[in-house]
């Protein structure tokens, strides 16, 4: 976890606690967690657990999506998450025999319009750099792919996928010989 995004999650738990005029002892009690903890937390001194921070962000009776929004790295504003096949998680479900479940990602954007496509791209195709008005998830079925973000090259293989903020100019370039395809969802957030 970045400084900074420590630094913001350390100050967003501190003010929403202010605010609701709750105690560290009494926040501490309401997330099962001691004192200490709550006070290494609030001064950034500590990490907490993924566990430790949904507890106290529900102690603190805050919607979690609410609680994230606008926490973004300030080295990186707009991060590319790329994940390799290999890097799946495998998980099985009761009372299913031969279901091989892979989780890719799990990104909560709410509330959002989904978009979900298949594309191809012959080996000559070409566009220049664009932005999508959304979030994207590539999920590369065939071929070998690479993405140009303004000076930003990434290869993606069969296999491959990645998560990004289409907002960052961007466009793909098959790098085959064949016909290259794949799994596309857009992520479009409702304007308020």
């Amino acid at each position: 976890m970045e400084e900074d995004i420590l630094i913001q999650i350390s100050n967003r738990i501190k003010e929403r606690r202010r605010e609701k005029n709750i105690t560290v002892q009494e926040l501490a009690v309401r997330a099962n967690v001691s004192k200490g903890l709550i006070s290494q937390i609030e001064n950034s001194r500590t990490i907490p657990s993924l566990m430790v921070l949904i507890e106290i962000i529900k102690a603190l009776e805050i919607d979690l999506n609410e609680f994230f929004k606008d926490i973004r790295s300030k080295s990186a504003d707009l991060p590319i998450l790329v994940k390799r096949k290999a890097e799946y998680d495998h998980f099985e479900k009761e009372h299913a025999t031969g279901f091989l479940y892979h989780r890719i990602f799990t990104q909560s954007i709410n509330p959002s319009t989904v978009d979900i496509v298949i594309l191809e791209l012959e080996p000559d195709a070409t566009r220049p750099l664009v932005e999508t008005d959304a979030f994207e998830y590539k999920y590369i079925i065939s071929g070998e792919i690479e993405y140009q973000f303004n000076e930003e090259k990434i290869i993606l293989n069969q296999g491959d996928s990645m998560l990004f903020d289409g907002r960052i100019p961007h466009t793909p370039k098959n790098m085959g010989k064949t016909t290259a395809s794949m799994l596309v969802i857009y992520f479009f957030e409702e304007k308020k």
